[in-house]
């Protein structure tokens, strides 16, 4: 029984005795009170307290940000400053009630105060001009009911709704409803645009003639890289529900002489070739190990010699944690059950493993939006 509780266990690191000292220290209310008063510590104890509370209340901060979405405050707010009354009443709350959001609002920075009422800050602005961001807020409500439970949801007990709410992600058959398809696409098309930019400019698509992007959705990432390169030609390849959409898309931005528009299931169908370069952007984190594997040797076995396979979307942090990959994007992919955040570390290793070599890994302005991985064929181009 001893060895079952104490167990093997790793061997000490360099540093654990100092960092175990430091914590029972720190631990201590007596120590937290003296250094709340010694003026070389008192500065360090608050900061820390802030953060600490932050973190005890980040799922108000959550739910103060989906009132304010929901309500429609950021349109409401941007142009002038509102009274009170005038939001209350557009928003048909109490006027007591609506003080509360818009001074928690404030405190979060979305609002500044102006005069008697208030205006969108710059932050707020911000958050109004990427309707992606505004889209998962609004349907977070899901999201919220999943991790109702955190522990009954790390323990694979929880049927989770998100689960239910993307059922494309699980094939064809489950797509094959066309709201179903429309309702993910456009959702993610919203956001597509910022992902598509961090993409482009990482310079992944420098010197490609040809492009094939697996799980395009409606085009929103080839309607962006068409208008950055003007000579590039495309194909897009994805379920046939969605394939409409796209090719309207296509259509209304003059762009179908240079888009080739392909139905099918990247799970059951085999890839299109005549492609120099294939891009999974926001896939990989929606499916299994298995399912990526087995598509990275399609594309393997889809791209000439000195093809291109081009991986974008948000990545965990591997050995360095960040909190959009490891906290928000590795809960949500839970909740969905079909899929995880990987570091590009990893992505690497399974674009390896596909016979892929080569792999880079240029960097992003914004890696919380998307890091790019790139893996090459063996072969001449």
């Amino acid at each position: 029984m001893t060895e079952i509780l104490s167990g093997p266990g790793p061997a000490p690191r360099r540093g654990s005795g100092w960092r175990r000292w430091r914590n029972r220290k720190i631990a201590s209310p007596g120590f937290q009170s003296w250094a709340s008063r010694f003026f070389l510590t008192r500065g360090h104890v608050r900061r820390e307290g802030e953060r600490m509370f932050d973190l005890v209340s980040g799922f108000v901060y959550s739910q103060v940000l989906r009132a304010v979405v929901e309500l429609d405050l950021l349109e409401a707010t941007c142009d002038a400053p509102q009274s009170l009354a005038a939001l209350a009443h557009r928003a048909s709350l109490p006027v007591e009630r609506m003080e509360v959001l818009m001074q928690a609002g404030t405190a979060l920075g979305l609002f500044e105060r102006v005069g008697g009422g208030y205006q969108l800050s710059a932050l707020g602005a911000a958050l109004m001009g990427a309707p992606g961001v505004v889209g998962m807020i609004r349907h977070h409500d899901v999201f919220y009911r999943d991790l109702e439970d955190p522990v009954a949801l790390l323990r694979g007990e929880t049927d989770t709704e998100l689960a239910r709410f993307w059922p494309y992600v699980f094939g064809a058959g489950a797509a094959e409803d066309p709201e179903t398809a429309r309702r993910y696409s456009a959702l993610m098309a919203d956001s597509q645009a910022l992902v598509a930019e961090e993409t482009l400019r990482s310079g992944a698509l420098d010197g490609i003639a040809r492009l094939m992007d697996v799980g395009g959705g409606t085009g929103a990432f080839l309607a962006a890289a068409g208008a950055a390169c003007p000579g590039l030609k495309m194909m897009l390849f994805d379920l046939p529900a969605v394939v409409p959409a796209a090719e309207d898309r296509f259509r209304a931005l003059g762009l179908s002489e240079r888009v080739t528009v392909t139905g099918g299931s990247f799970r059951d169908d085999p890839l299109p070739e005549g492609a120099d370069a294939v891009s999974l952007v926001r896939v990989c984190y929606d499916h299994s190990d298995e399912t990526v594997r087995a598509l990275m040797g399609k594309i393997f076995g889809a791209l000439p010699p000195g093809g291109r396979l081009i991986v974008s979307e948000p990545m965990a942090g591997g050995a360095r944690p960040n909190r959009a990959g490891d906290a928000y994007f590795a809960f949500y992919c839970m909740a969905m059950q079909t899929g995880r955040a990987r570091s590009p570390e990893r992505l690497a290793e399974m674009m390896k493993e596909a016979g892929f070599q080569g792999v880079e890994m240029p960097p992003t302005r914004r890696p919380f939006i998307a890091s790019v991985v790139v893996g090459h064929k063996p072969g001449a181009t």
